[in-house]
């Protein structure tokens, strides 16, 4: 009853002014015309009380509902908050995922003195990887990336300081492998600077940035590298990155490898101290990478470096005096422009006291001296790959291709004769075809050729189905 309409009020001044006339001129008249007076005047004023009543309950009834609208309002408008702040939240993260799984039909040979080989059949879940991400802030982020390679655990391998001797005791759980390929932190207040550290990839080879599946055209990851380096090479260190004007650079420092199981057939590639739960660090390693373009995104050419001595990073480290330092240069390029796509890279290695490490290794308690022969000094490997896409000519999402891979991890020896045995090339063709662009079917059939004359060229068939997505 706070708020009368206007009309109301003029109303009532009106009746009052009309009364106070009247009553002058009532005065006088009979009495009988004053009462009747006085009865149509109360009428009158029972009739206003009763519409003025009427109106104050309309009044708190726009009221009660304009608070009630109010408050579903500002309900509405709490929830749009909270929805939007969660929403905020998980924007920050994010999930990607890739993997495959492949046959193989290869004819291979028992041991290095086999000249008569054989043919298996084989399926492998070759690989799972899932890869976690978090944005911090506009600088800050941070990525966890696990892979499962055969469907599996894998194989522990601890060693025992303590033992008379030292000892490598091994705890086989399951095949396969459990593993982390990436745990790292990064800081990048602008596209030409920026910095990351923990457990992170290094720029050498190129399986290190096209090792998913669309990313290259053979069934497998190219055989060359796998005979030199680790796949997909991953350290613990800290490193600097950058694009300035299409160049991208990249300079690292991080854990060295282990000397003790460096091997004839893949040169330093077993080096990498991934089957210890600790990683030795007294022998860091450098690594500087400088590209023009993008590799994961079409043409580019580019170059890195790495250097590293191995000796200091031993279980038994009184087993060898020398520092077996690792030094490896990569070149490589690519030109994808329309359907046509080509690559290449080159790569060669120098390990300083190979003689030494050999002898080291063959008397190191654990390590089954009788598998060690002789290390390569030089060591070299490239391959090449060339594609067209048919999707840019017919309706069909298919890639035809031709590859070429060689490697030698035994280019050359510090002393004697260098064995040809390990020195292989591998020449195949095949087909990509992209169902959607997610998901990749491959097929691909080839020769491998060992550089003894006396053991016969080999055919293999491989399938493979990939994947991979992003959220």
């Amino acid at each position: 009853m706070k708020l009368i309409p206007r009309q109301t009020k003029l109303s009532i001044v009106a009746i009052t002014i009309a009364t106070m006339f009247s009553s002058n001129a009532i005065s006088a008249t009979e009495p009988e015309a004053l009462a009747a007076a006085i009865a149509k005047q109360e009428a009158e004023l029972k009739a206003l009380k009763s519409e003025l009543q009427q109106l104050a309950k309309q009044q708190e009834k726009q009221q009660a509902v304009s608070q009630q609208q109010e408050a579903e309002y500002q309900q509405a408008l709490n929830m749009a908050n909270q929805t939007k702040s969660v929403s905020s939240a998980w924007d920050k993260f994010s999930f990607k995922s890739y993997g495959s799984v492949i046959y193989t039909s290869d004819e291979y040979y028992d041991n290095v003195q086999d000249t008569s080989p054989e043919r298996r059949n084989r399926f492998d879940l070759e690989r799972i990887v899932t890869e976690f991400g978090y944005q911090f802030n506009d600088q800050w982020d941070m990525e966890v990336e696990i892979e499962y390679e055969h469907g599996g655990t894998g194989t522990a391998l601890e060693y025992d300081g303590f033992d008379e001797f030292g000892e490598f005791e091994a705890e086989v759980e399951a095949g396969g492998e459990v593993m982390i390929e990436k745990a790292q932190i990064r800081y990048r207040p602008s596209d030409a600077f920026g910095v990351k550290f923990g457990n992170i990839h290094l720029p050498v080879g190129l399986s290190s940035t096209l090792h998913k599946p669309s990313q290259y055209l053979t069934v497998q990851r190219h055989k060359s590298e796998a005979a030199m380096l680790p796949a997909v090479w991953n350290e613990n260190g800290i490193g600097i990155f950058g694009e300035v004007a299409n160049f991208h650079y990249q300079a690292q420092v991080v854990s060295g490898l282990n000397s003790e199981y460096f091997r004839t057939y893949d040169w330093v590639a077993s080096g990498h101290q991934k089957r210890f739960e600790h990683v030795n660090a007294d022998d860091l390693a450098y690594v500087v990478r400088l590209d023009y373009g993008n590799f994961k995104t079409g043409s580019a050419i580019g170059a890195s470096y790495y250097y590293g001595n191995t000796s200091g990073n031993r279980h038994k480290t009184n087993k060898l005096s020398a520092d077996g330092t690792v030094e490896i240069l990569s070149v490589a390029g690519a030109f994808v422009e329309g359907p046509w796509i080509l690559r290449g890279q080159y790569l060669y290695g120098a390990l300083s006291d190979s003689d030494a490490i050999t002898q080291a290794n063959k008397t190191t308690p654990g390590l089954k001296p009788g598998n060690f022969a002789q290390l390569g000094s030089k060591s070299e490997a490239f391959f090449v790959e060339a594609g067209v896409d048919l999707s840019h000519f017919t309706s069909v999402p298919v890639t035809v291709f031709a590859n070429i891979d060689y490697s030698n991890p035994l280019k050359e020896v510090e002393t004697g004769i260098a064995t040809k045995r390990y020195e292989n090339t591998w020449i195949s063709a095949g087909v990509n075809y992209f169902p959607i662009p997610e998901i990749v079917i491959k097929a691909e059939a080839g020769v491998q050729q060992v550089a003894v004359a006396s053991i016969p060229d080999t055919n293999f068939f491989a399938l493979g189905v990939g994947y991979q997505f992003s959220l």
